[in-house]
């Protein structure tokens, strides 16, 4: 065969089936090369394949087996193929009319591909291989576009420049044969995917399409009779579809694919929509409102306030706007009252120590006194508050109302709150040691008339030989007497009766006592405040302290005896107020204190208290923890009662003293922690954390089966509701708790 004659493989009938070697043979006739020897084959290899790609062939394989085909187009191709074990089966590959070699190798993927199999290119080698291993035996990468066809498997590379990749996940990820993958790279924002290259061809097409800018620039629209304020608030209801969105629309983020922010300084409207339609549609319905008022003469404007206090802010607008408008200095008159009027009794009062809120009753003022019905509008001035529906009742020309609102929009934001929470940590350590030994002893015989005695004795109580002495000769009595007074001392306590006459007394005894005490306290007390705002919180009881006392002794009067009483809580106290600054630090005066009652140092005037407290302003970082302040005390003390002389004898003095030692080690430290909430979001992260906390809590301390007691169940807190940050349900409304109820 000529290399000029077109090379032809005939198709057999389709009810025959060739073996192997049928198929090489066809193989052969298909490849001039095969004819030649090999040393020309060499030759040839190293300038141009076996077939040129204009070269036609006929392909004639059916039912063939896969490993015959598969060295047919390795021939073709002048590669080698390497075929997985797992690879077995027929295929069927014909052609009715001549095709080029290329043509006939994507034939050939595409039969593959509808028996399970594909082809997979690595180290130079062609693989035919499961379509499950593919993915992880592909050796070929493309960056960006790629010029494979066909059904053969490579990954590529994806780089955008606009879309997220992790949203462009989900809209690919059908359109991926189930056998291969797609993942995003959040780094560089970037999708990587394995799949048959005429598939990734045309997902390339669909990235490109939706990889785009979403909005486009923005638009400055300058209003000349409106104020920028009231306006942004109906063109964000009116861009978001109406009424029905009303409730969901807030001006500045983005709803229905239109932003709209207020830029106070110039008094105009920032647009940002998703389309240039939309832009424009927006601008003309902005120039549609933007129209002057109908009553020219009417300067009576209310504004409702979202979060700043309605008497507060227009005290403080008054103040403000005093030195420019004639009409505030007759309303200054009135600012100090309304002022005086809002203050309470917590946030009037400086931060301090001193239990001025106590009364004699026991109880704090705030629990006494009845709920005060709300506050009166201010009256006086341009600027008037409506306590009732939190507003501001403006009465000012156009210009000076403009300025006004400029200024509400800057101080009505939303305040931050700050959650605080302390740790105080006290560690206590003592040790104590106690020997001694007393002796008593009478010389002499009945009878005679000077008996001699000798002995020793220390301590107080029956730790004194000389009254456990006389509380043995006072028998049952007086044995009885002595143990109800407690005096007998702690330890181990070795004594010998001696009868004299006819009474038992303590003629030796012996103490040995050493003790180790030691305390662990840790006290988290939490709370939460607003931003510059005052909070407290106090966790101890109300202990009643004697401060006075009268009783009539005289004359002939009745006996009328009175005693007046003070009440102070004792325990945790914590008082805090903070102010969050612009880099993220938290100013905090604090005052924090921890008493608690010295057991068995109770005195006629009421008991004895122990206390520690600390009051500082300190700066600290959000989420980061400080210390206060503390204190760490070692303490050592000794004692030693002993014969002189006699008491120095080694070893034979110790029966003439008695010694003890003791120390003390006290270590307390208070931590504090600032966590800034600035949004819903993270106070219902916390919230939600807390709860589940102490539901997880209450779960394991259930009362456990009882044979004769009842199942009565602990409450446990509900499940915590599921709804989205803000605390509203999909329906809108806030999702109440459901009843605690026994489990």
């Amino acid at each position: 065969m000529s290399m000029n004659k077109r090379p032809r493989i005939e198709r057999p009938a389709r009810q025959a089936s060739p073996t192997l070697a049928g198929v090489l043979a066809l193989s052969v006739l298909a490849s001039p090369v095969l004819a030649q020897t090999d040393s020309n084959r060499a030759n040839n290899r190293a300038h141009s394949p076996a077939l040129k790609s204009g070269t036609p062939v006929t392909l004639n394989f059916v039912n063939a087996d896969i490993e015959a085909v598969t060295r047919a187009i390795g021939v073709m191709l002048d590669r080698q193929f390497i075929i997985d074990p797992r690879v077995k089966g027929q295929i069927t590959l014909y052609s009715e009319q001549p095709l080029s070699v290329r043509e006939a190798y994507l034939n050939y993927l595409a039969a593959l591909r509808g028996l399970g199999f594909t082809v997979v290119e690595n180290t130079g080698m062609l693989k035919v291989v499961p379509e499950a291993d593919a993915k992880l035996q592909a050796g070929a990468v493309a960056v960006g576009s790629s010029s494979a066809r066909g059904d053969q498997i490579i990954t590529q590379i994806f780089r955008l420049n606009h879309e997220n990749a992790n949203n462009l996940v989900s809209v690919l990820r059908p359109l991926i044969s189930p056998n291969n993958t797609i993942n995003a790279n959040p780094g560089n924002n970037s999708l990587v995917i394995t799949d048959y290259a005429e598939n990734l061809q045309r997902l390339g097409r669909i990235i490109a399409t939706m990889d785009t800018p979403g909005n486009t620039d923005i638009e400055i629209v300058p209003l000349k009779h409106a104020v920028a304020s009231d306006l942004a608030a109906l063109v964000q209801k009116l861009a978001a579809g109406g009424a029905a969105n009303a409730a969901a629309a807030v001006p500045g983020q983005a709803s229905g694919g239109i932003s709209v922010l207020v830029d106070p300084r110039s008094n105009a409207l920032i647009l940002r929509a998703s389309n240039p339609a939309t832009l424009a549609a927006t601008r003309a319905m902005v120039e549609k409102l933007d129209q002057p008022s109908i009553d020219g003469a009417s300067n009576i404007r209310v504004v409702y306030l979202k979060n700043a206090d309605a008497t507060k802010l227009a005290t403080v607008l008054r103040a403000a706007f005093a030195a420019g408008n004639s009409a505030a200095a007759g309303g200054n008159s009135n600012s100090s009252s309304s002022s005086s009027a809002n203050n309470n009794s917590l946030g009037g009062a400086p931060l301090s120590g001193s239990n001025s809120g106590n009364n004699s009753s026991g109880t704090s003022t705030a629990s006494s006194s009845p709920v005060s019905a709300s506050q009166g509008p201010s009256t006086g001035g341009f600027v008037q508050a409506d306590p009732a529906t939190n507003s501001l009742i403006i009465t000012a020309p156009e210009p000076l109302y403009r300025q006004i609102r400029a200024v509400i929009d800057q101080l009505d934001s939303r305040r931050a709150q700050i959650y605080v929470e302390t740790m105080i940590v006290k560690v206590d350590a003592s040790k104590s040691g106690q020997f001694g030994v007393q002796w008593q002893n009478l010389f002499g015989g009945k009878g005679d008339s000077n008996i001699p005695g000798l002995g020793t004795n220390f301590g107080t109580g029956l730790g004194n030989i000389i009254n456990g002495s006389a509380a043995a000769a006072g028998g049952k009595t007086g044995i009885a007497t002595a143990l109800a007074s407690a005096a007998v001392p702690q330890g181990l306590n070795i004594g010998f009766l001696k009868k004299v006459g006819d009474f038992y007394t303590l003629g030796a005894i012996a103490n040995f006592l050493e003790g180790q005490a030691g305390a662990n306290i840790l006290s988290t007390p939490n709370l939460v405040a607003l931003d510059n705002e005052e909070a407290k919180i106090v966790i101890g009881q109300n202990v009643p302290f004697l401060t006075g006392s009268y009783s009539n002794t005289g004359g002939s009067g009745s006996i009328n005896p009175f005693q007046t009483i003070d009440r102070k809580d004792v325990g945790l106290t914590l008082r805090i107020r903070s102010q969050i600054g612009e880099s993220g630090t938290v100013r905090m005066t604090v005052y924090q204190e921890n008493s608690s009652v010295v057991d068995g140092k109770s005195s006629s005037a009421g008991p004895t208290t122990d206390k520690s407290s600390i009051e500082t302003t300190v700066v600290v970082d959000d989420g980061q923890i400080i210390v206060l302040g503390g204190l760490m005390k070692d303490e050592y003390s000794d004692g030693e009662d002993k014969v002189p002389g006699l008491g120095s004898i080694p070893i034979l003095g110790s029966l003439f003293k008695s010694e003890n030692r003791k120390r003390v080690k006290t270590n307390l430290m208070v931590f504090l922690r600032p966590v800034v909430m600035r949004n819903q979001a993270t106070a219902d992260q916390l919230t939600l954390d807390r709860y589940e906390s102490i539901r997880a809590l209450q779960q394991n301390s259930q009362p456990g089966q009882s044979l004769v007691l009842p199942n009565t169940g602990a409450p446990v807190l509900p499940p915590s509701p599921a709804t989205p940050a803000g605390g509203q349900s999909e329906a809108g409304a806030k999702t109440p708790l459901a009843p605690i109820a026994p489990q």
